[in-house]
């Protein structure tokens, strides 16, 4: 019978037991049915599937009771993938590089490209270009059975990219008859409309020696922006600096909650600065300005006003995005020992996100541009020779992101018996990901400055205005901008004069739609992922020759053989414009992309070994070890081992101790390795600014005072927010390190399962891991470097080695970033899970489901890279102390009710070095966020057929949000309260 879950969108994730521990239904299908079953962890198959390797399930009845249709919305429940990059980190400003849309997942908080993500055991292509994460929207949502989720080294079993772990979707294999799923769901606020329809259909064929199925998915979601949400808006409250404990009072907060909060001195219509003064006096269109209340040591942030709003620039909660999967399956019994199969993939992908608009500061415009408001000429301009302005450009269009994916795989293999004892199995994987994302309305340049430089033609040819206005490149064919803009005069032109329309900047809306077109462009970036992976492997035990007191002897051995590639191929105009000021606001991805291309391969041999010594013996029920290893050859980084061991033993039936200790590694990724040198921008919040000074290490004060006094610079009177400019986006290096070497993580894991056969249908499992990654790779952003570098014990460490300040000023000038083989990551922790049915009274109350799942944090701490200090990261954003999830299902007849609970403990709303640093940084009150618990309830009627199902539910009905001045919260989200319907239809026969 074919089945299908059904799958809509929700908040609460049910927790589960572990599958390998309980799921006799699994193991029953599994012998009768003949087929393979897929265990995560090892390629030893067998029927009883009893592993010493914890493992955490979510099967397709939990995905039918949670409602959600977004894979890593719900994974991110889990305690163990509660970090994972949901939709709000693949939206808006929060977006990576060309990742707008893409969902990964993060187990245990060590990083996506860590995670490693497969489908039925085998690998997938990825999601990101020169990257190994998979996008979890590419995943057929309605033809999952399981989720796997095994924390620990599996380098061993599966290779590389699995330090953290592994999670494994285990897809449904036959099918028999047709499924149809409807649903829709909208939020409490009227947005974020989700649609999601699925059909699969089923045949055997050949008297069943044969089958095929297709199935097609669509699901859309809705953009929301930050302004749809409360505390998005220009009213909401924003943590910023006190401007009340200035100088710093220890008894006062730093930081207050105030609203209204803008950028300083800069509007959408324009703040102008003439006569030599520092601060607008007038707005673009000549009003006079208001500054508002100006924040001291805040970065140049100011209450109310003519400011541009802070929240203006975050774009968006969630992209707009658009799935549709086509899926196909075959598989015949070519002989009695020997079945092919052939699986099929494309996904079909539209995602599109708003980003934030160009922004200018103190940028010229020379006294003979005669759109200059008369009221402003009439003040004064100054000796300057003209004014200067600031302006966040909204109306030029905000700079967003429209994204267009294909996604291809296929799988072609064979599988079956050698022997009694011996099985085979040999596949094929092809997976190519091919992307092109139009980031609009980037700016070129040189014809903005071009097009800002307007003259009368009259005045320019005779000296006598005649009111028609011209831009001065087309008149003299000279320099592209006055010298007053930077090195723009000596910019290379993508242009030819007698092109250059005059742009005007004075008001919002003022420019022309001819001069936006001008200066304005769409740029249309392409990457290519490719994935090869050959694999071939025999497993099966030694019964026929000898058994141990504990039964027979397992094993499995076998080869692979991997080739990833990946084309980033950028748009010419990124490549062709190679000069551009800082202080534009022009992301680096227009300013200076190159194009990144890399390829590397391994040839793997990998081998493991079960030894059962007893079982169904006094005091050892089970008593049994697995050895695994694998040597691998990367064409990259050269011979790397990988090795575990595991163990369990059950001295009677109701409990099973298990526990393991492996060594596993992680090969640096291709843009790691092979980024190109490439132009970037950052801003900076320099750690040795008065305002950041005591919220550092013990040794910041003293470092920053040695480093800029140093630079023959008074460290008394340093403040770099005392200038606008800096606290501008900074022109830097960004590249990848081809000497990078591989990642290197011991992992220890030990646990117990109860099952006790006096508590019929109870099963409890609790497992502690702990996991030691060294030699890590990551790349330090520009802040972190410079804090890394002032929070170290010594200035002599390679952090202050990447950053160049100004021997004049001591603000930062330069930087180069690029990844490094970094100290260690650790963290540790223990997972306990509950699964317990039953049926009071012989079932004349129905049936009863109780699930549970309680992550505990007991590490998570970084050495950022060799001469850094460790950052304990344990309790902060992101990563709180407890998280839990539990659910109740009550099933009566043809009516089911589902209650849904996500708990999320306390989280620090400050990094933990900053609160001991700065005691006073917030009022207590403020310094936590507090536990929170969503609610979820969902209903279902199911017709006597059983061939129909309706539902409905709703998330989070009691409207948690997040805490006061967040636009999200890990743990609670930012959707709000959710309701969702549909309706599922299942037959077991096609009729033909």
């Amino acid at each position: 019978m074919l089945t299908v879950a059904a799958i809509g969108l929700s908040v609460t994730m049910p927790a589960v037991a572990s599958a390998q521990d309980a799921d006799v239904t699994t193991e029953e299908t599994t012998e009768e049915t003949g087929q393979p079953l897929i265990v995560t962890g090892t390629r030893i198959q067998r029927p009883e599937a009893a592993t010493a390797t914890p493992v955490v399930s979510i099967t397709a009845e939990n995905l039918i009771q949670s409602g959600i249709n977004n894979i890593t919305e719900l994974l991110a429940q889990s305690p163990a993938l509660f970090n994972s990059e949901t939709n709000f980190d693949a939206a808006g400003s929060q977006a990576r590089t060309g990742a707008a849309g893409v969902n990964l997942l993060n187990l245990r908080n060590l990083g996506a490209n860590r995670t490693l993500t497969l489908v039925n055991g085998r690998r997938h292509v990825a999601g990101v270009a020169g990257e190994a994460a998979v996008d979890t929207n590419t995943i057929p949502v309605s033809l999952i059975e399981r989720i796997d989720i095994l924390t620990g080294g599996v380098s061993s079993v599966y290779g590389a990219d699995g330090v953290s772990g592994v999670v494994n979707f285990i897809m449904k294999r036959d099918f028999e008859g047709i499924d149809l799923r409807a649903q829709g769901g909208i939020s409490d606020f009227g947005d974020a409309e989700n649609r999601f329809v699925s059909a699969t259909i089923g045949k055997n064929f050949a008297d069943g020696r044969g089958n095929f199925a297709l199935n097609y998915e669509y699901r859309s979601d809705g953009r929301v922006g930050f302004g749809d949400r409360p505390n998005g808006r220009f009213e909401a409250d924003t943590l910023v600096r006190n401007p009340n404990d200035i100088p710093d009072d220890p008894n006062v907060p730093d930081f207050v909650f105030l609203n209204r909060i803008g950028y300083a001195d800069s509007s959408p219509g324009g703040a102008l600065v003439i006569d030599g003064s520092f601060s607008p006096l007038f707005n673009g269109d000549g009003r006079p300005y208001n500054p508002g209340l100006f924040l001291p040591q805040s970065g140049f942030l100011a209450q109310g006003g003519d400011n541009t709003p802070v929240n203006n620039y975050q774009g968006d909660l969630q992209a707009g995005t658009e799935h549709h999967s086509f899926n196909a399956f075959f598989n015949y019994q070519l002989t009695p020992d020997v079945r092919f199969f052939v699986e099929g993939k494309y996904v079909k992908t539209d995602n599109f996100t708003v980003a934030q608009p160009s922004f200018d500061f103190f940028t010229f415009i020379s006294e003979e541009n005669p759109l200059i408001p008369a009221n402003v000429r009439a003040a004064g301009l100054g000796e300057f020779g003209g004014l200067l302005f600031n302006r966040d450009n909204f109306d030029f269009g905000t700079r967003n992101e429209n994204f267009s994916r294909d996604l291809y795989r296929t799988v072609v293999g064979f599988d079956g018996n050698i022997s009694d004892n011996v099985k085979f199995e040999a596949s094929y994987v092809y997976g190519r990901n091919d992307t092109t994302y139009i980031s609009t309305n980037q700016r070129i340049e040189d014809r903005y400055f071009a097009a800002l430089d307007v003259v009368d033609v009259g005045a320019f040819r005779t000296g006598v205005p005649n009111g028609v206005f011209d831009c001065r490149v087309n008149l003299d064919g000279g320099a592209i901008a006055d010298a007053g803009n930077f090195n723009y005069g000596e910019a290379p032109q993508t242009f030819t004069p007698g092109q250059c329309v005059p742009l005007n900047i004075f008001g919002e809306g003022a420019a022309s739609r001819e001069a936006l077109d001008f200066i304005l462009t769409d740029t249309a970036n392409e990457y290519r992922i490719q994935q090869h992976v050959a694999n071939a492997f025999i497993s099966g035990n030694f019964g026929k020759f000898f058994e141990l007191p504990g039964g027979a002897v397992n094993f499995a051995f076998g080869g692979e053989y991997r080739k990833e590639s990946s084309d980033f191929r950028p748009d010419a105009i990124s490549t062709q414009v190679a000069s551009f000021d800082p202080n534009s606001g022009v992301l680096a991805d227009l300013a200076l992309l190159a194009r990144e291309t890399g390829s590397f391969d391994v040839w793997e041999v990998f081998g493991e070994i079960n030894v059962p010594l007893l079982a169904d013996r006094p005091f050892f029920e089970l008593l049994e070890f697995t050895v695994a290893g694998r040597l691998s050859d990367y064409s990259t980084v050269g011979t790397t081992e990988a090795w575990s061991i595991n163990g369990q033993w059950a001295p009677i039936r109701d409990i099973r101790f298990r526990g393991g200790y492996s060594e596993s590694v992680r090969a640096p990724n291709i843009t790691e390795l092979f980024a190109p040198r490439t132009g970037t921008f950052a801003f900076l919040d320099d750690p040795c600014s008065p305002v950041n000074i005591n919220q550092g290490t013990e040794f910041r004060s003293t470092n920053c005072r040695a480093l800029i006094t140093g630079l023959g610079v008074d460290f008394d009177t340093f403040d770099p927010d005392s200038d606008i400019s800096s606290s501008a986006s900074l022109e830097g290096i960004v590249s990848g390190n081809r000497n990078l070497s591989q990642e290197d993580a011991k992992t220890w894991t030990a646990g117990v399962i109860l099952q006790p056969s006096f508590v019929r249908g109870l099963t409890v499992t609790a497992d502690w891991y702990d996991i030691r990654l060294s030699n890590a790779v990551r790349t330090p952003g520009l802040t972190e470097t410079a804090q890394f570098c002032v929070d170290s014990a010594s200035l002599a460490n390679p952090f202050c080695d990447a950053i160049t300040r100004s021997q004049t000023t001591g603000f930062v000038t330069s930087y180069v970033l690029a990844p490094q083989n970094v100290a260690f990551f650790e963290t540790a922790g223990l997972d306990v899970t509950v699964n317990y049915a039953f049926t009071p009274g012989s079932g004349k109350f129905g049936r009863f489901n109780l699930r549970g799942s309680v992550g505990y944090l007991d590490k998570l701490s970084f050495l950022p890279a060799n001469g850094g200090i460790v950052d304990n990261d344990r309790g902060e954003t992101g990563a709180p102390e407890w998280v839990g999830t539990a659910d109740l299902t009550w099933s009566f007849k043809n009516f089911t009710l589902n209650y849904g609970l996500q708990y999320t403990g306390d989280q620090l709303r400050f990094e933990r070095d900053r609160i001991e640093g700065d005691p006073d940084i917030v009022a207590p009150e403020f310094l936590v966020l507090d536990e929170r618990f969503v609610h979820d309830l969902r209903a279902e009627f199911t017709t006597n057929n059983q061939q129909a199902n309706f539902f409905l539910g709703v998330n989070n009905f009691t409207n948690e949000m997040p805490a006061r001045g967040l636009a999200n919260q890990p743990g609670v989200g930012w959707l709000g309260r959710y309701f969702y319907a549909g309706i599922r239809i299942n037959t077991d026969k096609l009729g033909f």
